[in-house]
């Protein structure tokens, strides 16, 4: 039935590892259903009802992804854009959240609607090979990045931006150990090495302090309810030009981080073809489309795909029973969330950090002596982890390639969507 539904031979790739992968996706990004809740209760939203949006359009969003696209990719509330609804949107503007969530609800339904007539393919399409293969290596930096922060190995500096954190307080200190235990199992050849090296960390971490056990052992949990968000929209503000704005934002970092995602991980885990081009790709675009829809009915921010899936496909992922795993682990954390919730950040920055060195190894494949197709590269890789966007890596990657092209006399190597697209990321720095 496995095989009927999802092609795993063809994909060369088995049930057991599938659902590793799966796991392991799961492990890296479970943090979300902390992270959500508190980010948006800072826009007045109940923290509680949140939490359970939060899980159900994770689990709608990666259903759809595994039995339609049948890609190893998860999606959940996306990072980023929470922040933008909570601290722009209502905080800074003074909307309400219900006007927020209306924006959300109609960049769903435009993505729809773009994936519908491809637009979304074809700006895919539109980038550049030797850039596709720049968006894998910074994505591999910027987990990393990430890793190194939520490892509290990199913490933030006043005067520098950043700095080496205290390493030998417990929760830097069990990031160094995951990261040796995990590159020992890798080295063994273990197949899960990933999972097995956040499973042993998190409970090393029990006996270092940074593990919390739930009080009394309890792991049930009933999730709250949602009807204090559910379907709360303001339609009579969809026509004002702060929505116009405030919608144009939701879109613009959702349409590329997501593109940034696909083309990244995919690439790493050779499933583009020879042009660089992610066969089905409309499929996955259509899912995060439906789960930005349906977490906006539910009462969450922008549902996107996430970049912790490339921990996941490292550890082997390559059909939809990777995602398929990872969503029923969303499900099972409505009722299982004091068990789940335990494993701290510290347990999975190992696996971003190395699976930031997995994701680099498309350098090699970059053109390096051509400097109208390296600097465009090296700006895409080196912008993702500086400006903490995948999409701001992208925007400065095709905005150089399309100029240096044009004036170096090379313009017919930019399509004219590429163009179209490099201009029209001018105008948005210069006007927004």
């Amino acid at each position: 039935m496995l095989e009927k539904l999802f092609k795993l031979k063809n994909s060369g790739t088995t049930a057991k590892i599938e659902i590793l992968a799966g796991l392991t996706t799961f492990m890296t990004m479970g943090y979300i259903l902390i992270v959500n809740p508190q980010i948006l209760s800072a826009a007045g939203m109940n923290e509680g009802a949140v939490f359970t949006a939060t899980a159900i359009s994770a689990f709608i969003g990666t259903m759809v992804m595994a039995f339609y696209a049948n890609k190893p990719f998860a999606l959940a509330p996306g990072m980023g854009l929470n922040a933008f609804f909570a601290y722009t949107v209502v905080i800074q503007m003074g909307y309400s959240w219900q006007f927020a969530l209306t924006a959300v609800f109609l960049e769903g339904i435009i993505f729809i609607i773009m994936t519908f007539f491809k637009l979304r393919v074809a700006i895919i399409n539109s980038i550049p090979y030797n850039l596709k293969k720049a968006v894998s290596v910074g994505i591999g930096l910027f987990i990393a990045f990430i890793g190194l922060q939520g490892g509290g190995i990199i913490v933030d500096n006043p005067a520098t931006m950043v700095s080496i954190g205290q390493l030998h307080n417990g929760a830097a200190l069990l990031t160094i150990i995951g990261i040796l235990i995990t590159g020992f199992l890798l080295a063994k050849k273990v197949k899960g090495a990933l999972l097995y090296g956040i499973l042993i960390s998190t409970v090393i971490g029990i006996f270092m302090g940074v593990t919390q056990v739930p009080e009394g052992l309890k792991i049930f949990s009933l999730p709250p309810s949602i009807s204090p968000i559910f379907l709360k929209f303001e339609f009579q503000n969809i026509f004002s030009f702060d929505m116009l704005i405030v919608l144009f934002t939701f879109l613009f970092v959702d349409l590329f981080d997501t593109v940034g995602t696909l083309i990244g991980v995919s690439t790493k885990a050779g499933m583009v073809d020879e042009k660089g081009n992610l066969p089905g790709v409309h499929r996955a675009l259509l899912a995060d489309a439906i789960g930005t829809t349906a977490g906006a009915c539910l009462g969450t921010s922008t549902v996107t795909t996430y970049v912790e899936s490339a921990a996941g496909v490292a550890e082997g992922g390559r059909t939809g029973l990777t995602a398929l795993s990872t969503g029923i682990l969303f499900a099972l954390a409505l009722l299982f969330a004091p068990l789940l919730l335990m494993v701290p950040a510290a347990a999975t920055a190992p696996v971003l950090i190395i699976v930031g060195l997995f994701m680099m190894s498309p350098i090699k494949e970059i053109n390096l002596d051509d400097y109208t197709e390296a600097i465009p590269a090296f700006l895409t890789i080196i912008m993702m982890p500086l400006a903490y966007s995948i999409a701001e890596g992208i925007v400065f990657g095709m905005i150089s390639y399309a100029i240096l092209k044009l004036i170096s006399g090379k313009a017919k190597d930019v399509t004219a969507l590429g163009y179209i697209i490099a201009a029209l990321f001018i105008l948005k720095y210069l006007f927004l």
